[in-house]
């Protein structure tokens, strides 16, 4: 097989969640520019991401669904992507939110909101889609986002940073367990965004030249910068890719 060729995800049925804006609906369409047709799942509409993938060429359906909403919530989701595209063959859990608080102050709802989001969607997804790919017979993908905090402790974001370590941990037990069903487990872990997450440290200016200051690239990450390794993670040319966490940081880690 050509060398390019193995980027190609024709044929594959992806679910992207929090697919209606920034990172989430970034990559979403770069599945669907490499060949995939995606579920786009949101507790709000995806019309502007349905509309760029359906725009591509690919099929395209939405879920709205509140993915705090435990198992039932994961089965709707991978139910719709069977009932609608056929199947899933990829699985990025991407959905998460941030709440900000200093520790002594940080309460109980703020801690659990965050967890409900970031850590039990990721694990009661994974694990309803992962049962579908197991019986389609034909392996799969699960990627995950995962944070700088899954390597760093962060300061007023303690619901976020353990989520986040946790994810990388989910990330390894999910590729040990599922590699002999030829689905693979990794995670991507964005460096600073420039998203509606991370508004409030932009618009700071100390903070916010502070945060340039030490990244090697000198500039905030955008959504698309995770296109690449997004499709690279999914797709054929990775099928050997897994348990990894890849941070695209623009060199962040690095200080």
């Amino acid at each position: 097989m050509p060398l390019l060729d193995l980027f190609r995800l024709d044929g594959r049925t992806a679910i992207v969640t929090g697919a209606s804006r920034g990172l989430g609906q970034a990559m979403a369409v770069a599945l669907a520019e490499a060949g995939a047709d995606v579920l786009a799942v949101d507790i709000g509409d995806s019309v502007e991401t349905l509309a760029r993938i359906r725009a591509l060429g690919r099929r395209a359906a939405s879920c709205a669904c509140d993915l705090s909403g435990g198992a039932n919530a994961a089965r709707a989701m991978v139910e719709a992507a069977c009932d609608q595209l056929g199947g899933v063959d990829i699985l990025l859990n991407n959905a998460g939110i941030i709440r900000r608080a200093d520790f002594l102050d940080f309460s109980q709802k703020d801690w659990d909101d965050v967890m409900r989001v970031n850590l039990d969607a990721v694990f009661h997804g994974s694990q309803q889609a992962a049962r579908r790919m197991v019986a389609q017979g034909r392996g799969g993908r699960i990627i995950s986002i995962a944070s700088m905090l899954s390597f760093q402790g962060g300061v007023r974001v303690p619901s976020y940073t353990a989520s986040k370590s946790a994810v990388a941990g989910l990330t390894k037990l999910m590729a040990n367990e599922l590699g002999k069903h030829g689905i693979t487990s990794n995670a991507i872990a964005p460096g600073y965004m420039a998203t509606d997450n991370t508004t409030a440290l932009r618009e700071d200016p100390a903070r916010n030249q502070a945060i340039i200051d030490r990244i090697p690239l000198g500039r905030w990450g955008e959504p698309q910068d995770l296109a690449g390794m997004t499709v690279f993670l999914a797709s054929p040319a990775a099928a050997y890719c897994t348990g990894t966490v890849y941070p695209v940081d623009g060199g962040w880690l690095a200080r």
